[in-house]
C-alpha cells in the first residue's frame, strides 16, 4: 500500500462554526446493515476510526498510522431501520434477516420482537467490532470540496462538519415513506397513515381499515389487523403470488434491479421483482378471504372511497403501504441524478462521482445484499485511493 494511504488524511480536528472540522479517508453515513457491513469491511482492511474531536482546552488525539473510517448514523442508538419497526413483527413472522458479516445472530427467541431483538444484535457487532459509531449525528449535505476530481468531498453534519476522500452511503429508505397523491386525499375525515407510523392492530378495532399497497407489508398487516376488525385490500396492479422461492429467482430479481440502477433508473425493490411468497399465515388469511384484492380506488371522500366501478366503501382508516424512496436528499448538491431520474450505477459506486458509493440501495436493498455490497464497496475504494496515491506519490 502507498504512504499516501498509510498515512490516512486524518491528521487533526480544527475548530469551526457551529462544530468541529474533522478529516477521515473514508466517512460511512447510516448504522443499519448495509453501513456496518461497510464499516467491518473497513476495519478489516485495516483502517481504524478517526480521532475524537478537539474538545476545549483539551488536546487532539493523533491519528494512527493507517487510513481512517468515521460511522454517522441519525439514530439515538442501534439498530437502523429497525428501531421502529411495529411490535407486532416478530422473529417468527419477519422476513428472512441475514447475519452481519464476522458474528452471527445469538440464538432466536421466535416471540420476541424484531425491533428488541436486531436492535440488540446491532449494539453488541458495534461493540464487539469496535466501530466507535458516532451518533446522533445528522449528514446534512455532502458536495465536492474543490475541482479536483480526486480532491476531498465535505460533509456538513448536526455536529460539525468532515472531509473525506469517499463516502459510503447507507442510509436506507426507512425515513422517506412513500405517499401517493389521489383526488380528496385531503377531505378523508377518519384517520391516514404510512405503514412506517403503524403501532398495533388494536387502535383499529372496531373501524373498517383499508389497506393500500402490494407488498410483503401490506399483506402481513392485512393478516394482524383482519383479525380485530373488518379491512379492504386495494392496489394498483394484480400481485403475483409464488408458492416458493429459489435461487435463480432470486438472481433474475435482482437482475432486473441492477439494470434499472445501471441505466440511471430509479431503483425498483427486489420483492417487487420477485413477487409474493405464499406463506401458511397468508393462506389462512386468504382463505379467510382478507385478500381479495380491489382495483385502485379514483378517489377519496370525506367518508371513505369511490370504487372503480363508480361504487362508494365507507372506510374509518387508510393505511398506505407503499413503500418507501432512498434517502439521498444529502447528496443532492453532488447532482448525481441523471435524465431518468435515478442515480446511474456500477456496482456500488456512482458512475459519474465513484468517491461516493451507495449500499443498501436498489439491488443491495436486502440484507444479504447489504452485506456484499458494503464488502464490494470498500474493496473499489481501495483501488481508488491507491489509484489516487499513485499519482500523487513523488516516490
Amino acid at each position: 500500500m502507498s504512504s499516501s494511504i498509510q498515512n490516512g488524511g486524518t491528521q487533526n480536528s480544527d475548530t469551526v462554526s457551529g462544530g468541529t472540522n474533522r478529516n477521515a479517508d473514508v466517512v460511512v453515513i447510516g448504522a443499519g446493515q448495509a453501513g456496518l457491513s461497510a464499516a467491518f469491511h473497513l476495519a478489516r482492511r485495516g483502517f481504524t476510526p478517526a480521532p475524537a474531536a478537539e474538545q476545549p482546552g483539551g488536546a487532539v488525539t493523533a491519528a494512527g498510522p493507517g487510513p481512517t473510517y468515521a460511522v454517522l448514523d441519525a439514530e439515538d442508538g442501534p439498530g437502523g431501520a429497525w428501531r421502529h419497526r411495529w411490535k407486532s413483527l416478530l422473529m417468527a413472522t419477519v422476513n428472512g434477516i441475514s447475519d452481519l458479516p464476522g458474528i452471527p445472530q445469538p440464538e432466536v427467541d421466535p416471540a420476541e420482537p424484531s425491533s428488541a431483538f436486531l436492535s440488540r444484535y446491532f449494539a453488541a457487532y458495534e461493540r464487539q467490532v469496535g466501530l466507535a459509531v458516532e451518533r446522533p449525528v445528522k449528514v446534512l449535505a455532502v458536495e465536492r470540496a474543490d475541482a479536483d476530481p480526486a480532491g476531498r468531498l465535505r460533509i456538513t453534519t448536526s455536529d460539525g462538519g468532515w472531509t473525506a476522500r469517499a463516502v459510503i452511503n447507507a442510509t436506507g429508505t426507512w425515513t422517506r415513506p412513500f405517499w401517493p397523491i389521489y383526488p380528496g386525499q385531503f377531505t378523508f375525515g377518519g384517520r391516514q397513515l404510512h405503514v412506517a407510523d403503524y403501532v398495533s392492530a388494536e387502535e383499529f378495532r372496531g373501524l373498517h381499515v383499508i389497506v393500500v399497497g402490494g407488498g410483503i407489508s401490506a399483506v402481513g398487516l392485512l393478516d394482524e389487523i383482519s383479525k380485530v376488525t373488518t379491512t379492504s385490500w386495494f392496489t394498483r396492479r394484480e400481485p403475483v403470488w409464488r408458492d416458493g422461492f429459489d435461487r435463480q429467482s432470486g438472481h433474475d430479481a435482482v437482475a432486473l434491479v441492477e439494470d434499472r440502477v445501471r441505466r440511471g433508473l430509479p431503483p425498483q425493490s427486489v420483492v417487487a421483482a420477485t413477487g409474493l411468497i405464499w406463506t401458511p399465515a397468508l393462506r389462512a388469511a386468504a382463505a379467510r378471504g382478507v385478500l381479495d384484492r380491489r382495483p385502485m380506488f379514483t378517489a377519496i371522500e370525506p367518508g371513505g372511497v369511490r370504487l372503480a366501478d363508480g361504487g362508494f366503501l365507507a372506510a374509518d382508516v387508510i393505511l398506505w403501504a407503499t413503500g418507501f424512496r432512498a434517502e439521498l436528499e444529502h447528496l443532492a448538491p453532488l447532482h448525481l441524478r441523471g435524465p431518468g431520474g435515478g442515480i446511474a450505477m456500477a456496482g456500488t459506486q456512482v458512475a459519474a462521482e465513484p468517491r461516493v458509493h451507495l449500499v443498501g440501495y436498489g439491488p443491495s436493498s436486502s440484507t444479504i445484499g447489504a452485506n456484499r455490497a458494503g464488502r464490494a464497496a470498500v474493496t473499489e475504494i481501495l483501488q481508488l485511493l491507491s489509484a489516487s496515491a499513485a499519482v500523487t506519490d513523488p516516490r
